[in-house]
């Protein structure tokens, strides 16, 4: 397998989330656990991947947002740890790509643009993960289905589906656009697994087809959540000719209050278009059985 997992599946990373435990469970069960080191210090990542591989010894990911200003100390722990995969976005892998070769960490694009795509194959991508614009968090603007097979139209590397994927049907769909694997995240939000509050688990649960919606395309920086008082406020303002400080302003806390708290109104509550199809909580294993 290009993974080297059981299942060519990779759990999206998801800020304070997808840490250690959630990690390695998913790894136990076939697929590649990722965990998300946005906060994390280097001795916080070190502890969440020994807690990972203390599951298990299938292989375990990170990702990085490689604009973060310790990402150089990050990555020399997923070194001395024995990452296996790294996924990354949002910066220039450059100054770390040789380094990461060298000791044989799998280099994972996430990508929302087919020139996107072109340049992570030119910095060594292994392997380039197409996502679409139904994924939820920080998106692009272009469709799994159109952006997909544009993608492995353009690149020799192997390419995962992203977006609007939460079970089999989904995969087979990737599958017939020339993915060779899919990564999912939504779908892992209603897990028994999933450290999240119940009152998010069960948005996700009650949620329809139409209930998300994309803030901060006015500012280039797109985010699908669900509709609640806070998305509602934000896309008022950002029509009414607020500034991106305002903006801010009004977003502020709004993640810990909806990932910590469970505040499914005020707080930035992240998930796909796909949720309207996710109707129960099932077990991580359960999950990964179904996708296949």
């Amino acid at each position: 397998m290009i993974l080297k997992t059981k299942y060519n599946i990779i759990a999206g990373a998801m800020a304070t989330i997808t840490m250690g435990k959630f990690a390695g469970t998913v790894s136990k069960h076939g697929a590649l656990g990722i965990i998300a080191s946005g906060g994390l210090s280097a001795d916080q990542l070190r502890t969440e991947i020994e807690i990972a591989q203390s599951i298990t010894d299938n292989p375990i990911g990170v990702n990085l947002m490689l604009m973060n200003k310790n990402a150089k100390e990050l990555i020399d722990v997923m070194i001395e740890k024995g990452i296996h995969a790294f996924t990354y976005g949002g910066g220039d892998i450059t100054p770390f790509k040789d380094k990461l070769k060298e000791n044989n960490i799998l280099q994972i694009a996430l990508v929302n643009t087919v020139e996107r795509a072109l340049a992570e194959e030119k910095n060594g991508a292994d392997i380039i993960v197409a996502e679409g614009t139904e994924a939820g968090g920080h998106i692009g603007l272009i469709s799994t289905m159109t952006l997909l097979p544009q993608v492995v139209d353009a690149v020799s590397v192997p390419v995962f589906a992203a977006g609007g994927i939460a079970d089999k049907r989904g995969v087979e769909a990737a599958k017939a656009l020339g993915a060779k694997g899919v990564q999912i995240g939504t779908r892992f939000i209603a897990s028994h697994e999933c450290t999240l509050p119940d009152a998010y688990k069960q948005a996700v649960i009650d949620a329809k087809d139409t209930d998300t919606t994309v803030t901060g395309i006015k500012f280039g920086t797109p985010v699908r959540v669900l509709q609640n008082e806070l998305s509602k406020k934000y896309r008022e303002m950002e029509y009414e000719g607020a500034s991106f400080a305002d903006l801010e302003k009004i977003t502020k806390g709004s993640l810990k209050r909806s990932v910590l708290e469970g505040d499914m109104e005020t707080g930035s509550v992240m998930m796909g278009q796909v949720a309207g199809l996710i109707k129960e909580i099932l077990s991580v294993e359960e999950i990964i059985q179904s996708l296949i």
